[in-house]
């Protein structure tokens, strides 16, 4: 079944805009095919590899790591073992910026609970308060601090 830009905009997600910025990085499996009045068409194994694409972009794999892979795919089989490659290297990547997540999750947690008591106990004013009287003697870091309190 054929399907214009608009509704693979609709059924993707993306944008008019979007679809055609892929189309320029060369970022479809199989060329965009067009009538003879130049208007795009595209089929469903289009949405399915859009739907792998984003996800690859969503995770942060660049446009020219996308690019390399999907020459890959377009070289058809014998490139199995280079596609794998790539796609455990990215693995990694998104291991670790999933390690970062954590980490990051875990000094908004404390933050959060710090925050939470100082304002139970009214005492919200002296969280990072440089000019407050007792800055010199609690720090204005002490929200800071992951092993306080936590």
């Amino acid at each position: 079944m054929d399907l214009s830009i608009g509704e693979v905009a609709e059924r993707s997600g993306l944008s008019v805009h979007a679809l055609r910025f892929y189309e320029r990085e060369g970022l479809f499996a199989n060329p965009v095919r067009r009538l003879p009045n130049g208007r795009r068409i595209y089929h469903e194994e289009d949405l399915e590899w859009l739907a792998i694409c984003t996800k690859l972009r969503s995770s942060g794999m660049s446009l020219a790591m996308i690019r390399q892979y999907v020459e890959l795919v377009r070289q058809g089989p014998g490139n199995e073992l280079e596609r794998l490659e790539l796609l455990r290297r990215h693995e990694s990547d998104v291991e670790a910026q999933i390690g970062e997540l954590r980490e990051a999750l875990d000094v908004m947690r404390h933050k959060v609970r710090i925050y939470e008591d100082h304002v139970a106990r009214g005492e919200a004013d002296r969280l990072w308060n440089p000019s407050h009287r007792d800055a010199a003697r609690t720090g204005p870091h002490q929200e800071c601090r992951p092993s306080e309190g936590a």
